[in-house]
């Protein structure tokens, strides 16, 4: 009787530890899942930000041409060069948001202002 016993106790042990291991997987695999959702939502996130700095600036520069023409009269010249200036404005805007172009440093602007003071 303590021989059976003993078996049984070391199969529902092999039992315990088998069902652990496929849980340790599957909590692996789920943790691997989740990582990947994690990035997949901020990825997300930095393409709408992306995407609404390029059409704001192109839609500012757009409305600006058309105030700037309305009130001076001279269509379309103004509307042509400042939808021009936003989409360039836009551009840069997304270019230093993935890191292509570096946004100028403060120390920098006021090291320029410093020097721009001494040429006068």
């Amino acid at each position: 009787m303590t021989d059976n016993r003993e078996e049984s106790l070391d199969e529902r042990r092999r039992r315990l530890a088998a069902e652990l291991a496929q849980r340790g997987i599957a909590d692996k695999a789920e943790e691997r899942d989740e990582i990947r959702a994690e990035e997949t939502r901020k990825g997300y996130g930095m393409a709408m930000k992306i995407s609404s700095e390029f059409i704001s600036a192109v839609i500012v520069g757009a409305l600006l041409g058309y105030l700037f023409d309305h009130f001076v009269g001279t269509s379309p010249w103004g509307m042509i060069v400042l939808l021009l200036l936003g989409f360039c404005a836009g551009v840069l805007n997304v270019m230093r948001t993935v890191g292509v172009v570096a946004s100028p440093h403060p120390g920098d602007r006021k090291m320029d202002l410093e020097n721009k003071g001494e040429d006068r």
